[in-house]
């Protein structure tokens, strides 16, 4: 879908986004104050809002891929994938508490993340090579979040708004991919102790091997190397959970461990 909008029309969209992020209000569907928005004008809007950030000394520490299992298009209404940026200051340990208010209207999910320990250059990546790349997998939760109000989004919506990305906790068991079959790696995450959802690889465009080529050859497409050491988050093994103050999320792999994620209450931090 070729480009519709001005670079000044772009570049407002940018403003917006980023205003979000500093006042804490979220704004209207890109879509909806610019509704000839395209996937390339918002994938344009998403890396004008990262050049401002790594010229502010934010450092890329990944990528995600989102938008990948059938139940997160259900859920948001998009019918293709998408990806973002993971900067280093996204990223929470394992259990320890995520300041209540960090993030506007958070949903978390449960994903196979990926550590490189080759670069990947696409075009023309392939599973061999995308195999050969990974260091070793390890379980990860993503918090997703939307600067767009109340989550009305469509594709160009979440793109722009960088695939609606919030924060990671990355699990501290590295597991090699040898003798793992990803695609039938389950998952259960409960909320507070409460079972809210159940998956497997394969909800993720088939397995997240698929989704990590995907990556590789769409940036590659635009002179982006994934870089060794860095983190892919290849998508989404069940549908997002709302999470408020409080909660505390745990997913468990199978053979991959588990990883927590604790929210916490406004009172802790009195």
């Amino acid at each position: 879908m070729s480009a519709q909008l001005g670079p000044g029309e772009r570049a407002d969209a940018a403003r917006l986004l980023l205003k979000a992020y500093e006042s804490r209000v979220p704004v209207r569907p890109l879509t909806a104050i610019h509704p000839g928005l395209t996937v390339e004008d918002a994938y344009d809007v998403q890396l004008r809002q990262v050049a401002g950030w790594t010229a502010a000394g934010r450092k890329i520490a990944g990528h995600k891929v989102g938008l990948t299992s059938a139940a997160i298009q259900r859920q948001l209404g998009v019918d293709s994938p998408d990806y973002g940026h993971l900067f280093a200051d996204m990223f929470y340990l394992d259990s320890q508490p995520i300041t209540a208010g960090t993030f506007l209207s958070p949903r978390i999910e449960p994903e196979i993340g990926f550590v490189l320990g080759k670069p990947l250059t696409g075009p023309g990546v392939t599973v061999a090579d995308a195999l050969d790349a990974i260091a070793y997998a390890v379980a990860s939760l993503e918090i997703i979040d939307s600067r767009i109000a109340d989550w009305k989004i469509t594709l160009p919506d979440t793109i722009a708004d960088n695939a609606s990305s919030g924060g990671v906790v990355l699990g501290t068991t590295p597991v090699p991919l040898s003798g793992l079959d990803l695609r039938t790696t389950g998952i259960v995450l409960r909320r507070n102790g409460r079972i809210v959802q159940t998956g497997a690889g394969a909800a993720v465009l088939g397995s997240p091997i698929n989704a990590l080529v995907w990556l590789a050859n769409t940036v590659g497409a635009l002179g982006v190397r994934l870089e060794a050491g860095s983190i892919v988050l290849p998508g989404a093994l069940t549908a997002a959970v709302d999470v408020e103050p409080g909660d505390t999320v745990t997913a468990t792999f199978a053979q991959l461990g588990s990883v927590t994620a604790t929210f916490a209450a406004p009172s802790e931090e009195d």
